[in-house]
């Protein structure tokens, strides 16, 4: 179940990031390159940080071809992805979750602790649209929308916490699943965000 859905979310950021360059005017090459940052790039960076070999998407090179195609189907369908938005939204609430908790199986996979599992699902969860929004020259959206990588901290220490309380893997996964994809669709509704700090140092 859980691959089914790193493919679908996988698929889905792909095709956001496409979007993502196509706002800033970017050639074909920049648009696949943006697809595959944002839908790979987390995993990647958890991967290189946690020294995690070979890097998922070297051991299964399958994932680069459907995030390529994903982006150039994207380049002919564009003008119906409006109509699609709050289908992408959902997708991408459950991609969140999807690669929150792969980002933590792999880190206790490898012997690490609770925090460094978190940290892992965090990374793993956030970092591709960090990417893409810095390729493209905008600030972050994690940083400045809805709740979001606040998302993907409770769902990896919810998943964490079932695990240490021996539940079921199958059902740890299930309640994390559950419990993040809600949590986001309600930030999103009602535009629950994390408080900012303003700082001018006109006097």
């Amino acid at each position: 179940m859980l691959l089914m859905l790193y493919l679908v979310a996988i698929t889905a950021e792909a095709m956001t990031g496409a979007l993502s360059a196509g706002r800033r005017g970017m050639d074909w090459f920049g648009v696949v390159l943006i697809a595959c940052v944002t839908a790979l790039g987390g995993g990647s960076v958890r991967d290189v940080l946690l020294g995690h070999y070979p890097l998922t998407w070297v051991k299964h090179p399958e994932y680069l071809v459907l995030t390529t195609v994903a982006a150039l189907v994207t380049v002919f369908i564009a003008p119906l992805m409006r109509h699609l938005r709050s289908l992408f939204l959902v997708l991408d609430a459950l991609g969140l979750v999807a690669f929150t908790l792969i980002g933590c199986m792999t880190a206790l996979e490898m012997g690490h602790g609770m925090l460094v599992a978190s940290v892992s699902g965090v990374i793993t969860g956030v970092f591709g649209g960090i990417l893409r929004d810095i390729f493209c020259n905008d600030i972050p959206l994690i940083f400045r929308r809805e709740l979001y990588a606040s998302v993907s901290f409770a769902a990896a220490w919810c998943f964490l916490l079932c695990t240490h309380f021996e539940l079921p893997a199958d059902q740890a996964t299930l309640i994390t699943l559950f419990g993040g994809l809600l949590l986001r669709l309600l930030a999103i509704r009602f535009h629950w965000e994390m408080p900012k700090f303003v700082y001018n140092d006109e006097h």
